[in-house]
């Protein structure tokens, strides 16, 4: 009876809670347990190729290997993700690219604004000599870079006035992401900012702490931001990505079989999540259209102008680097705005 007093009270204990419990891995012997936390709604393409990478994995390891994946931060908030992968509470995160600026500098790459224009410039850098680069420095910092996913370009809302210039941006308040390149962004159109996690920017903008923010459209759908937004500039200014990334002493623990299961699967789900990615931007830009928001599309002149409006942030990237591969490439992408120009 006693079991059965005691099986009862954990059940309505796991029901009840807010946060997923954490369970200590079984044997390796009979099961190897990723858990995958991350902060974005399960219908984004980061919460689908989650899903879809789970699927794979153990569909083709017999069940030998589970990804137990928490989104909408169930497991960890967002600001606590890295922390708890550097202490092996969590063997996989994808947090936003910026997330990681902290700890290999050359992560801002990805929050320089008007960086890319296209997805396939994403994917051919992602690919090429620079995306190798980043795997380089992430190892010499204690992490494996295993990928980097797609949520699309990302947009800008407020609920004030829409933004068409660069001066129009000035005296509002907007929610950033913690990147030094993104803070300098808005600084040099005279915006101010605060640094606030995902899981709380719907309620920052209800209660008016912060203006306006900036996110993708598959973000501002799925959090359903435009009810508190009045206005959204289809800007396309920056490019928002996550690395999806393993604790390193964890990753070179594992059996090779083991890692090149898991490598052949990651990279079969980041084929999958861009064309994921490219599909719902599309589709949700749509859906957001319908909504109580006004839309302005900035033309190929008004980008130029808000790219030289930014341009010193350019200019951080390439300093800040010691790489000459990524620093190259930080001024090669510049192209009349290059730094010392």
């Amino acid at each position: 009876m006693k079991h059965i007093i005691l099986l009862c009270t954990l059940c309505l204990l796991i029901s009840c809670s807010t946060r997923a419990i954490d369970y200590e891995q079984v044997s390796p012997k009979e099961k190897l347990i990723l858990r995958f936390p991350h902060v974005t709604g399960e219908y984004t393409p980061k919460g689908l190729a989650a899903k879809r990478l789970k699927e794979l994995v153990e569909s083709r390891s017999n069940g030998k290997i589970e990804i137990q994946v928490f989104p909408n931060a169930s497991l960890f908030a967002d600001e606590e993700e890295l922390s708890k992968l550097q202490e092996g509470s969590v063997e996989i995160i994808a947090p936003h690219t910026a997330k990681f600026s902290h700890i290999v500098k050359e992560a801002e790459l990805f929050n320089l604004p008007y960086l890319f224009t296209e997805k396939q410039q994403v994917w051919d850098t992602v690919d090429g000599p620079v995306g190798a680069e980043l795997k380089r420095l992430f190892a010499k910092q204690g992490y494996t870079l295993l990928a980097i996913w797609d949520n699309g370009f990302k947009q800008i809302t407020n609920n004030k006035h829409m933004i068409r210039t660069p001066a129009h941006f000035k005296n509002l308040h907007f929610r950033i992401v913690d990147s030094a390149v993104i803070e300098k962004q808005f600084a040099l159109v005279g915006a101010t900012t605060s640094v606030l996690a995902f899981d709380e920017l719907y309620a920052a903008l209800e209660r008016g702490t912060v203006q306006g923010e900036e996110n993708t459209m598959s973000n501002i759908n799925n959090k359903k931001l435009y009810k508190q937004q009045a206005y959204l500039t289809k800007s396309d200014h920056g490019y928002l990505g996550y690395f999806v990334v393993a604790n390193q002493n964890f990753w070179d623990r594992l059996p090779e079989d083991t890692k090149n299961l898991l490598t052949t699967a990651i990279n079969e789900v980041t084929v999958w999540e861009r064309e994921l990615a490219k599909q719902m931007e599309i589709e949700q830009y749509e859906h957001i259209k319908a909504q109580q928001i006004d839309i302005y599309e900035l033309t190929v002149a008004e980008k130029e102008q808000w790219k030289k409006a930014f341009k010193d942030t350019y200019e951080h990237v390439s300093t800040q680097t010691s790489s000459n591969i990524i620093r190259n490439y930080v001024n090669e992408k510049a192209g009349p705005y290059k730094p010392g120009t």
